[in-house]
């Protein structure tokens, strides 16, 4: 499968009907096999969503009175959100710059082939990539986007040269640095619910 209609399927979320502002029915397509999962999501379920994208740690019983609901149901609201792909994951948030690594660089990446048998080695030589946390496809003059994070800039000049330049069909980058962070969320706006 090309890489932009695997991309395109892994985040197709497709809206089916609205009968009002308290729920919407929404298909989600997981990745094996296009099969669809639907579920009428309910206030409850996106105060659920809002309240564990602020504290993944929460206790059953604390997110079932913050929700007005009693720990059961919550519970089965909450096993059916996973279950649907909605929630994908829960995972601990670290602080970049206590963990050492003080340089943070987006990487525009453009290549020189545009093959599936190229992007595909790229895609599994950026995921060998520790210091890549993040990569994007992407419109435009240039096809990847990368977030690198490394401790600095003597570290981010050994990745580009030994290892960036060097993946497969990588014809050329251009680096920007994070000088300061204005806003860093990993929170969705839950607004286009409704």
């Amino acid at each position: 499968m090309p890489p932009m209609v695997e991309l395109q399927a892994r985040l197709r979320a497709r809206r089916l009907s609205s009968g009002s502002t308290k729920s919407a029915t929404w298909s989600l397509y997981a990745n094996s096999g296009g099969k669809a999962v639907t579920m009428k999501l309910t206030r409850a379920d996106r105060k659920i969503l809002q309240i564990l994208q602020q504290d993944g740690k929460i206790s059953n019983v604390d997110l079932a009175e913050r929700v007005g609901l009693s720990p059961s149901p919550c519970l089965r609201r909450v096993k059916q959100l996973e279950a649907s792909g909605l929630i994908s994951g829960y995972v601990a948030l670290l602080d970049r710059r206590k963990a050492k690594l003080d340089v943070l660089a987006y990487v525009e990446v453009q290549v020189d082939r545009h093959s599936e048998e190229a992007a595909e080695a790229f895609k599994q030589a950026v995921l060998r990539e520790p210091e890549v946390v993040g990569c994007y496809v992407m419109t435009g003059g240039y096809d990847y986007l990368l977030k690198v994070a490394v401790p600095n800039l003597d570290a981010y000049a050994d990745f580009t040269m030994k290892r960036l330049l060097k993946m497969p069909a990588v014809k050329d980058i251009r680096s920007s640095f994070v000088l300061d962070t204005l806003k860093d969320s990993t929170a969705l706006p839950l607004d286009y619910l409704d």
